[in-house]
């Protein structure tokens, strides 16, 4: 009897056992599952990282790349600027110089002018032109040249009125006579000259009237 107990109990105890080892060996896969798992969200997670890391390197190489363009021109409207003020410089560098010997100029222009209405000075008033025509022409090729005032229309921009002249002679506004020649600089007004400009008679004013 005793015996029969016994078989019957492990006859009992066998699937109980086979239960158990089933339960082992379904723990590991279950464990391999979960380091998977833990495995791709950690690789997820460092993808999303190092996209992160690359739009930041990204945004920052755009920043170096504008600031270098905004440097490159800069750099390239100072040779600019530095060009024109070295042309400008090229240009004007005798402005001072040219400026002073002016008065000689005008003073050899009197000096032909009051000899013409003197007898038998054709050779001093020659040697006098000569002198002045050397003069300007050497002038000239430091960008000096005059400009022609008489008969033209006053320009306040050109021309300083000395004298308002009445006359029916001449269109009103025009210069009748220039006292002081103007001169140009490379195309830049050096000094305005100075001139008489002519309005209408009083007479035709109110006969007009």
């Amino acid at each position: 009897m005793e015996e029969l107990n016994k078989k019957n109990n492990s006859t009992r105890s066998k699937p109980n056992m086979a239960g158990n080892a089933e339960k082992l060996s379904e723990t590991p896969i279950e464990m391999k599952n979960q380091k998977n798992k833990e495995k791709k969200e950690e690789k997820e997670s460092e993808i999303e990282e190092l996209k992160k890391r690359l739009e930041e390197k990204e945004k920052e190489a755009k920043e170096h790349y504008d600031r270098l363009l905004r440097t490159a021109a800069d750099f390239e409207n100072y040779k600019k600027r530095a060009a024109k003020e070295k042309e400008d410089w090229t240009k004007f560098a005798n402005e001072d110089l040219i400026k002073s010997i002016l008065p000689f100029i005008d003073n050899l222009e009197r000096a032909v002018n009051h000899a013409e209405k003197v007898i038998d000075t054709g050779v001093l008033i020659e040697g006098i032109k000569l002198t002045l025509q050397q003069l300007l022409q050497t002038l000239n090729k430091f960008g000096l040249s005059p400009f022609e005032s008489v008969g033209k229309p006053f320009d306040p921009a050109r021309h300083e009125a000395m004298l308002v002249i009445e006359t029916d002679q001449h269109e009103p506004n025009q210069v009748v006579e220039e006292f002081q020649k103007g001169y140009l600089l490379n195309d830049r007004l050096l000094r305005p000259a100075t001139v008489s400009v002519s309005k209408p008679p009083e007479e035709e004013v109110q006969a007009s009237e």
